[in-house]
């Protein structure tokens, strides 16, 4: 049996994750040998539902699992409680936001590196078959030259857990994954209660669209087509988990550190456009 514990369980990750695994049966060999959160209501609703045990503290687990799952809802607590456990390289799964600062997003990666933990996490939203079909598009030139995209997220500013931050990736994340993880620059603007961003790839721009509610929407414009629509995101947890179950059993990551961690720099730069009206320049990992 694999032996793995849930670090910040606020949000319905952990609760997804528990649910799969212990009441659907999605593998065999896994127990949940406990749940931790700063906000002792959470972690005691899962104790309830699903007979895990309770951490008084993120570090309680250090030399007994076989790997870790973090899912604090606020993103500036996922280095915090992953980096007890690195120094045994055990597998880590790091829910979005990654990060919320570019300087933890370095450290975090020099950490993983030097003690060659495998990584997995991020947005779930990626997981969607039209976005992996928008992604084919892309990369194929299906309908030849592709000459920019739209993509809509919901978003959610007024928060205690990273504010902007909390909830952005998500939208980041899809469009890095059909675009690609290293646009140029961003301008962002608020307008009501829309986030607007224009995102400069070398070659063509892509438009988001952050709006409160729970629309997600993207799409693809090439020379011969037009490709887009709603998709959702209720369903793909299991297969989030499956990444990280792979992880656990030796496989190796999917995605490169610099990629794991490229929304984070995305995020800061529409966060710095947003704050200064200006283009801002997305920078990389290796100029921090």
């Amino acid at each position: 049996m694999y032996k793995v514990a849930i670090l910040g369980c606020e949000n319905s990750h952990a609760n997804q994750f528990l649910k799969a695994v212990i009441n659907e049966n999605l593998v065999p060999d896994i127990e949940f040998v406990g749940v931790y959160s700063h906000e002792p209501e959470a972690a005691a609703k899962l104790n309830e539902t699903f007979g895990v045990p309770v951490a008084q503290s993120y570090d309680e687990f250090v030399g007994k699992v076989d790997g870790v799952i973090v899912t604090a809802r606020h993103g500036d607590n996922h280095y915090k409680y992953a980096k007890p456990y690195l120094e045994s390289g055990i597998p880590v799964f790091i829910d979005k936001p990654i990060t919320c600062t570019e300087e933890d997003a370095k450290a975090f990666m020099e950490d993983l590196k030097k003690n060659n933990v495998r990584v997995s996490g991020g947005s779930v939203c990626v997981y969607n078959e039209f976005v992996q079909e928008l992604k084919t598009v892309v990369a194929e030139k299906t309908y030849g030259e592709v000459n920019g995209g739209f993509l809509r997220c919901p978003i959610n500013m007024d928060n205690p857990h990273g504010g902007f931050f909390f909830y952005t990736q998500h939208l980041v994340q899809v469009m890095m994954e059909i675009f690609g993880n290293y646009p140029e620059t961003v301008r962002a603007w608020q307008k009501g209660e829309t986030v607007h961003v224009d995102v400069h790839y070398a070659d063509y721009d892509v438009d988001l669209s952050y709006v409160p509610g729970s629309v997600y929407y993207a799409s693809v414009s090439a020379k011969t087509n037009v490709v887009g629509n709603n998709y959702t995101v209720s369903s793909y947890f299991p297969n989030e988990f499956m990444d990280f179950y792979r992880l656990l059993k030796g496989e190796p990551q999917k995605q490169s550190y610099e990629d794991f961690f490229a929304p984070v720099f995305v995020l800061n730069a529409i966060n710095r456009s947003l704050l200064s009206g200006n283009v801002e320049k997305v920078n990389r990992i290796e100029e921090i």
